[in-house]
């Protein structure tokens, strides 16, 4: 159950702009916009941040982006992450469930790229405390992407470093969705929702 109480989309008409977008994004406005919207700025700072990185085309596809910010957040142990991110990653951008399943096995399924491994074997590492990206790592980046596009893919995996500090130190609760998601797709490989579990779910 959530550790502070979100406000209500009702209650903050001033940042319906936000609610709006998130909901045209990802078909609902994720539980912690409704935390982070106690302080308007950060939410409004964080909401153009994560547009940038995982919202608007870049040189990196945002499949990629998206399996990478899945493997990051399983990585750091945000449950409600890596539920967000796999779903999405779906969802939104078309990714098959049977390769979100097979995320682990990525350095041996054929279901994965040379280029994804490298992607994936790097936002493994950045996604554990200490920080295990080595310079092999980055060097197998190199041979698949250039500069600007390493720069978007560290992003991707570092906007969801700060949203599963977030979400895992507030709690935050996991929206129908993505609770269907993780429960149906993602609990073979060890995933279960936790502290993010809805009052009544747990």
């Amino acid at each position: 159950m959530a550790r502070v109480t979100p406000i209500k989309r009702e209650d903050v008409p001033e940042l319906e702009d936000i609610f709006s977008r998130a909901e045209q994004a990802l078909g609902f406005v994720p539980n912690s916009f409704f935390t982070m919207g106690r302080s308007p700025g950060i939410l409004r700072a964080f909401s153009r941040l994560a547009r940038e990185v995982i919202g608007v085309p870049g040189k990196v596809p945002l499949p990629l982006k998206r399996m990478a910010a899945y493997m990051a957040s399983r990585s750091s142990g945000c449950q409600y992450c890596s539920a967000h991110t796999a779903e999405s990653a779906t969802a939104v951008d078309g990714v098959s469930s049977e390769k979100i399943a097979a995320i682990w096995s990525y350095e041996s399924s054929d279901l994965f790229s040379d280029s994804e491994r490298a992607v994936l074997r790097m936002a493994q590492g950045a996604g554990v405390s200490p920080n295990a990206v080595s310079d092999e790592d980055m060097e197998n980046l190199h041979k698949h992407f250039d500069d600007d596009q390493i720069v978007e893919l560290v992003a991707a995996v570092c906007l969801f470093g700060w949203l599963n500090r977030w979400n895992d130190t507030m709690a935050t609760d996991l929206e129908p969705r993505p609770l269907e998601f993780g429960l149906s797709t993602l609990a073979e490989s060890g995933w279960v929702p936790g502290k993010h579990a809805p009052a009544g779910d747990e």
